[in-house]
């Protein structure tokens, strides 16, 4: 298939380019920035747009000839209206776009942020109650996704009907090493935090309730994937590792790959249980079930070498591709 992936060079995008190009697939990579990865202008069956998410213009001409769209670029914005300009009104013209152009399947990157606070056991058909813009920007792309079903021939009268096929993916904490030379990782500085305390023999307190289903970026584009390939339609589905694991275990992970480190890593008194997203829908309907803590090790240690270097005064690569 020919897809268009907004985001691809990003913390989950570039696992997702690299998956869909080992099942063979030509994919159209939008990038700001394509001398930032130069890795991905070398591969076969990779064609570079440049541009960015308001250049409504590129989007246009980018979706001509493609089979799929994999939504995964952020728009950001410090109000409402930039929030809602820059990412629910650009996902609204990219499906119209995509409808027009003929293209078959349309997969957005949402978010749990979308359903506000965590309710235990919460599955992909609970309440939207969004408690920020970011998760407001969310619930409301997601809602003209699933709501674009048809045209309007004159007010109250309905016209044609989309054929267009169009999915959700809600992504909790998603977290990658770099994936090519250049690469991105996920814009929260928890794990470097961690990794930096560590390797400087500094103490840590943290909460053994304060964590979340990690998933990485590898695990997470399976579910891309096994989605753009299916003829599902209007389907949202959560991805998110099966086991909550807290920052306080990461921590304890952490001092583990370095012995010698003289931190101390502290439970905090906090008391509470954690609550936890039901993950069954991606494995009723895919066979998909993740276990993140192999690749959060390699993770940690990715850090963790990243911060003894840091602390050696050599130089850094910076891995935030952010808006």
């Amino acid at each position: 298939m020919e897809i268009f992936v907004t985001g691809g060079t990003g913390n989950i995008g570039q696992h997702v380019t690299l998956a869909l190009l080992e099942r063979g697939h030509h994919v159209r990579l939008l990038t700001r920035t394509p001398e930032r990865i130069p890795a991905f202008q070398e591969m076969e069956n990779v064609t570079i747009v440049k541009g960015n998410m308001l250049e409504l213009d590129v989007l246009e001409k980018a979706v001509q000839g493609c089979d799929a769209i994999v939504h995964i670029a952020l728009g950001w914005g410090n109000d409402p209206v930039e929030m809602l300009d820059h990412d629910t009104r650009v996902t609204a013209f990219l499906l119209d776009a995509a409808e027009r152009a003929g293209v078959k399947n349309f997969v957005y990157t949402s978010s749990t942020a979308a359903l506000g606070e965590l309710r235990d056991g919460m599955d992909e058909t609970a309440l939207r109650v969004p408690t920020d813009l970011y998760g407001s920007t969310k619930a409301a792309t997601e809602v003209y996704m699933l709501g674009f079903r048809q045209y309007y021939s004159r007010q109250g009268g309905y016209g044609e009907k989309v054929k267009l096929r169009r999915n959700i993916i809600r992504p909790g904490y998603t977290y990658s090493n770099p994936a090519v030379p250049g690469g991105a990782s996920q814009s929260d500085v928890r794990f470097k935090n961690i990794a930096e305390a560590i390797v400087n023999d500094r103490d840590l307190t943290l909460s053994r309730n304060d964590g979340t289903q990690f998933l990485s970026s590898r695990q997470i584009a399976q579910l891309y994937v096994k989605l753009v390939e299916s003829d599902m339609n209007e389907e949202i589905f959560f991805a998110l590792g099966k086991n909550f694991i807290s920052w306080y275990d990461i921590a304890c992970m952490a001092k583990e790959m370095v012995p010698e480190s003289k931190s101390q890593i502290i439970a905090s008194d906090e008391e509470g249980h954690h609550a936890l997203y039901g993950v069954g829908k991606m494995e009723r309907v895919f066979g998909l079930s993740f276990d993140s803590g192999e690749d959060l090790k390699d993770h940690i240690a990715w850090n963790l070498e990243r911060a003894k270097a840091a602390k050696e005064g050599k130089e850094v690569h910076n891995v935030l591709h952010v808006w």
